[in-house]
């Protein structure tokens, strides 16, 4: 259970989706419409940015904290604040995250200053440790105007202090575009805000963990860690590429598909862990109908879990998963014992996540090179690299490889093969690529690094792990290959078919 330690933090809720305004009868946007909002985008993609977005000052923990009431909001509804301060005041900053000429984030809104107060200690369920907050409002925001994107709120404190809220202003569909899927799951699975998370207690153990946590609370640390070291860099590339985009959590998948009808491509982000059942099969189903999948980090899909309202009884407000202590899990009594909340690889109900991703998580922590095995695939077009070109660093800290033997969909391409040592075991990391009969292909990068790595030698997030601008360089150059072509279409129409290699390079 180290291994959570080191990694660190939340997901939510979302209502019923509904056709915009701009959309045919059939919920389908017209030409006029896609025109208009692309138009929209490009426009957006022009404005100037705001270099000041960042957090200057962190203070003590309980300096300035906060936490929305809401996972993500579609354009134009409402949310509810919740802040607590030892400042007698603050403001909110709405930054929306993309290139913005490389600000990497604008200024979309500003609160008025609003009294500030600390408010009381959180509350623990008994039995399954979830902490929740329990805050009063301190502020309805209003979205009127917002563009859909990733967003980081900033709450600054009159002492100067700061701390992120992130929330999504998603989609309502993604015909025609790429979808970036933000892991809130897995956010709030390693926050461990009020002393639990899902790895461990106050006491740090595992045996006190939570078995259920709730999003009614402030995220630890900077407010934002997870988005801002697997997902921000991976937003603002795709944002620069100038292709259509769409945004979304795995939560809003969960509940409602739509959002996935007709879409381009659906990424998986740098760190994307916890996925219930429904996302699962929703992200399979678009694959089958002809939208290409990336996965951009690794060990994902991994963990099983259920969503279950919070207090009130607000949708989706709590991440569910017992993992080893699935059989105390009293929802089990009454339901199919396939829906426990533990690997997705596991028994009951095991279902590997290879017949989806192509690899399987195995293993960390890593540190070590990643190994290009075949230079010429179109993936790798224009970085240079060549059989046995290496990156140092690239491979970690968590990886995934291809199994021989478990489930995986055919034809499988493996086009990078990087030999590792984890916890003494000698082993590998792979890159794999493959298509299915709708055309569309899938990629997964092996790696937990690679969105780390877009940013790889600038000291942006802080944590190159050696990483320098030439390996930067390689992975810009390689998204960039991955994302042009999946927004063009199902890949496997339009790209060399993948070569079945598993066997030859297993010598299975």
């Amino acid at each position: 259970m180290d291994r959570r330690r080191f990694l660190g933090a939340a997901a939510g809720a979302a209502g019923a989706t509904v056709a915009g305004c701009d959309a045919d009868r059939k919920g389908r946007p017209t030409p006029r419409s896609r025109a208009s909002r692309r138009a929209r985008e490009a426009a957006e993609r022009a404005l100037p940015g705001s270099p000041d977005w960042r957090i200057r000052s962190l203070g003590p923990a309980d300096a300035v904290q906060g936490y929305a009431d809401r996972v993500s909001v579609v354009p134009g509804e409402e949310f509810g604040l919740y802040v607590s301060t030892t400042a007698p005041g603050f403001r909110v900053s709405a930054y929306r995250v993309g290139w913005y000429g490389g600000a990497q984030a604008r200024l979309v809104w500003r609160s008025r200053r609003v009294d500030g107060k600390r408010q009381g200690a959180p509350e623990v369920t008994v039995g399954t440790r979830t902490v929740e907050a329990g805050w009063r409002r301190s502020l309805t925001i209003g979205t009127t105007g917002w563009p859909e994107g990733a967003y980081l709120l900033r709450l600054d404190a009159d002492h100067g202090h700061q701390r992120y809220v992130p929330i999504v202003v998603r989609s309502r569909r993604a015909r025609g575009r790429t979808l970036l899927m933000h892991a809130a799951a897995t956010w709030q699975a390693y926050n461990t805000w009020g002393g639990f998370s899902l790895y461990q207690g106050q006491d740090g153990a595992y045996g006190t963990r939570s078995l259920a946590v709730s999003f009614d609370r402030p995220y630890a640390g900077n407010g934002a860690e997870k988005f801002l070291v697997y997902e921000r860099a991976a937003v603002v590339l795709a944002e620069r590429l100038g292709i259509p985009l769409a945004y979304t959590t795995g939560v809003d998948v969960a509940l409602d598909p739509a959002v996935l009808d007709a879409a381009t491509a659906a990424l998986s982000l740098g760190h994307d862990e916890y996925w219930t059942p429904e996302q699962r099969a929703h992200v399979t189903r678009a694959r089958d109908a002809g939208t290409n999948l990336a996965f951009l980090g690794a060990n994902a899909c991994f963990r099983r879990i259920r969503l279950e309202p919070g207090p009130g009884g607000a949708p989706a407000r709590t991440v569910v998963c017992y993992k080893t202590a699935y059989r105390d899990d009293p929802y089990l009594v009454g339901h199919r014992r396939d829906m426990a909340t533990t690997d997705f690889r596991l028994p009951p109900g095991a279902d590997p996540e290879s017949s989806l991703i192509g690899v399987m998580y195995e293993g960390y922590p890593t540190d070590a090179p990643y190994v290009v095995l075949d230079g010429g695939h179109w993936l790798f077009k224009g970085t240079g690299a060549e059989r046995g070109t290496a990156f140092d660093h690239l491979v970690g800290v968590e990886y995934d490889r291809v199994t021989p033997g478990d489930p995986t969909p055919e034809p499988l391409e493996i086009i990078a093969h990087s030999p590792l040592v984890c916890r003494g075991r000698h082993s590998h990391s792979d890159s794999a690529y493959y298509t299915v009969e709708s055309g569309a292909g899938v990629f997964a990068s092996g790696t937990m690094r690679w969105v780390e790595a877009l940013m790889a030698g600038t000291q942006e997030n802080g944590r190159d792990h050696g990483m320098d601008s030439r390996t930067r360089e390689f992975v810009t150059r390689t998204t960039e290959n991955l994302l042009r072509a999946f927004a063009a279409g199902p890949s496997g129409k339009t790209q060399p078919r993948p070569k079945d290699n598993v066997r030859s390079v297993y010598r299975a």
